[in-house]
């Protein structure tokens, strides 16, 4: 698998590429070096299965994970932890980070459900059926749309 075979987007909002799968590392992590246009924002989710950690490359992101909320600058490192809810958004000039998920799971998500940057255009839209099935598939769980953070979200049934 080369460089090119392993570059992605979601819709219009992420760019990764896949430094490392599963299968390269016995399931222990994934790798991947992301990129967001400024102000984009995730929807408030959590992981059952891995853990987030994010090294901001340059640009910033602000994450919002429990009661925390932190704002990461280039050097900045940061773990999110087994289902907490957390939402993150990339500052004025956008991210340029590395996502590493632990165990795996992160890249198999972009993989299963992006599009081949060599195929996008500026049209590409994110098929959010697929990406809500295989988030699903994977542990993940949406709970409100982006612009809702942790502390909107109440977990009483």
């Amino acid at each position: 698998m080369t460089r090119f075979d392993r570059e992605y987007v979601l819709g219009q909002g992420l760019r990764a590429t896949i430094l490392a799968t599963a299968e390269e590392t016995g399931g222990r992590h994934d790798l991947s070096d992301t990129r967001q246009p400024p102000g984009e924002m995730t929807p408030l989710h959590l992981h059952t299965r891995y853990e987030e950690r994010f090294w901001v490359a340059s640009g910033g992101l602000t994450v919002w994970a429990g009661d925390d909320q932190i704002e990461l600058r280039s050097g900045d490192y940061y773990r999110i932890g087994l289902n907490v809810p957390h939402a993150v958004r990339s500052g004025p000039d956008g991210c340029h980070a590395l996502h590493i998920s632990t165990p795996a799971g992160f890249a198999e998500l972009i993989a299963r459900t992006g599009t081949p940057a060599q195929l996008a255009t500026p049209e590409t839209e994110l098929d959010l059926a697929l990406f809500m099935a295989v988030t699903t598939e994977l542990g993940d769980v949406v709970l409100g749309p982006p612009g809702t953070l942790p502390a909107d979200y109440d977990e009483a049934p």
